[in-house]
């Protein structure tokens, strides 16, 4: 009996377990087909080849934006809508939208650590207040509205002859830099030559894997061109003079109220970068004024912020606002510099606050008693040695690099002069060419930082020291 009673009980457990299995596996596949029916009924009504991107933070550039969707095809605009951490970007049709985000369905898209968020747009189409100025996609024109995305190498008005001369002879070029980005605008001496340089090279890379070519005909009858130069030239006028300094090439075009930098030293740009810029630096930023925001009130003062951001170029004027006493306006020697210093510091730590570093829309700063100047101060670290200061160029590290220390210092001294900074990991002293130098390892880039901010052109031994990141990772 007792046998009998434990088979009847097994065998009400095992039918028990096929239940429960058959339950869970219709379950599961009934789950999958809502699922499957879900994501292909929101494909296939809310489909939009405008893809809406949320959680884009500050240290998030366009350039990132365009390498992560480049994959998935023809990215023909992009908008940044940073007051809200979020962006709008348009590819070329909706299947490649479409892949884009049946890919990251499955895969978590991240940017510089950061976790984005991607859906279809309720957009169907973007139109910027650029294209709807020069550009016009339906009717043919002589005349070419180019914008270069993903743009890694500086382009000139020789690459861009030298890319759209192949398909007829190119009158004028004008270039200018917009909110979409790095805009040229060609115009031909006939439409049918337009037209088919539109056909070839729409969506194509001047370079391989960047500068990507987005092109429409514009809606200009004649360009006007004041200056032969880098930026602009009339090749049926050869005689044009050159731009002269402070000037607006063609205030129609770029801009308005806002001068082309003088790129006096593009020579040492060349020199340090001779294989291309550093990731997410275009070299075509034309703002030279940089606007920063929640600083520590107690600690900052103009010669701390000089201190820092002459790390990226040379300082023409420093202004603290006194109506918000956690803002100040830097103005640098160029809008390469600006930008070098917009993309490194963002989001940097200093005295307990992560900076906010953005372009101003002021020009620049105007002289006068609320303002400090250094345009012609020595401690100016591109006047000498552009090129090497430039190659050394980084985000804030916790390694700073000391010189033009005395000969005869000693390690023990130099601990000394940076220790109240933070907890200092390592250090080293060591010679270069003749020359005393140190190393010093702090805990996190913060500490190194505040070092580097208060000590740097102090005096050490009778001897006015100078501090920068190094990209060391150990001593």
């Amino acid at each position: 009996m007792g046998e009998i009673r434990e088979r009847e009980r097994n065998l009400k457990i095992n039918s028990r377990d096929r239940v429960k299995a058959l339950t869970t596996k219709k379950a599961s596949s009934i789950y999958t087909s809502l699922l499957f029916s879900t994501s292909r009924r929101l494909l296939m009504a809310e489909s939009s080849k405008v893809i809406h991107v949320r959680n884009v933070g500050h240290e998030i550039s366009e350039n990132d934006l365009l390498q992560l969707f480049q994959p998935f095809g023809v990215i023909t605009k992009l908008v940044m809508l940073r007051a809200k951490n979020q962006a709008l970007l348009q590819m070329q049709d909706v299947s490649s939208a479409i892949t884009a985000l049946q890919f990251f369905t499955n895969v978590q898209p991240t940017i510089r650590g950061r976790n984005v968020y991607i859906q279809f747009s309720s957009h169907q189409e973007l139109t910027t207040a650029e294209q709807n100025i020069h550009g016009r996609e339906d009717e043919p024109n002589r005349i070419l509205l180019v914008t270069v995305h993903h743009m890694l190498y500086p382009i000139t008005v020789d690459v861009l002859h030298q890319v759209f001369s192949p398909y007829g002879f190119v009158e004028k070029i004008v270039t200018f830099q917009k909110s979409a980005g790095f805009q040229a605008l060609i115009q031909y001496q006939a439409q049918p030559c337009a037209a088919s340089a539109r056909t070839s090279l729409q969506g194509r890379n001047i370079y391989d894997g960047c500068c990507q070519l987005d092109i429409q005909f514009s809606n200009l009858e004649e360009l006007q061109v004041n200056y032969n130069n880098d930026r602009s030239r009339d090749y049926t006028n050869p005689n044009l003079p050159s731009e002269q300094k402070g000037r607006l090439p063609h205030p129609g075009y770029g801009d308005a109220g806002v001068a082309y930098p003088q790129m006096a030293n593009t020579s040492a740009i060349a020199a340090a970068f001779g294989c291309g810029l550093p990731p997410g630096i275009t070299g075509t930023n034309d703002r030279c004024t940089i606007l920063v925001s929640n600083l520590n009130t107690d600690s900052v003062d103009e010669d701390k912020l000089f201190n820092l951001f002459s790390l990226y170029g040379n300082i023409v004027r420093i202004k603290l606002l006194r109506n918000k006493p956690d803002h100040a306006l830097v103005q640098m020697g160029d809008g390469f510099q600006a930008e070098l210093a917009v993309h490194f510091l963002k989001g940097a730590m200093l005295f307990g606050k992560r900076l906010e570093v953005n372009y101003s829309k002021h020009p620049n700063i105007t002289p006068g008693t609320d303002s400090h100047d250094y345009v012609n101060s020595n401690l100016n670290r591109f006047n000498r040695n552009a090129a090497k200061n430039y190659r050394y160029c980084c985000s804030p590290t916790k390694m700073i690099h000391l010189s033009t220390l005395p000969q005869d210092v000693t390690e023990e001294e130099v601990v000394n002069h940076v220790q109240e900074h933070g907890a200092i990991l390592n250090t080293k002293v060591f010679e270069m060419n003749g020359k005393k130098q140190a190393l010093v390892q702090f805990e996190n880039e913060e500490e190194a930082a505040e070092a580097l901010v208060c000590k740097h052109a102090t005096s050490l031994g009778g001897s006015i020291i100078r501090i920068s990141f190094s990209q060391l990772q150990t001593i």
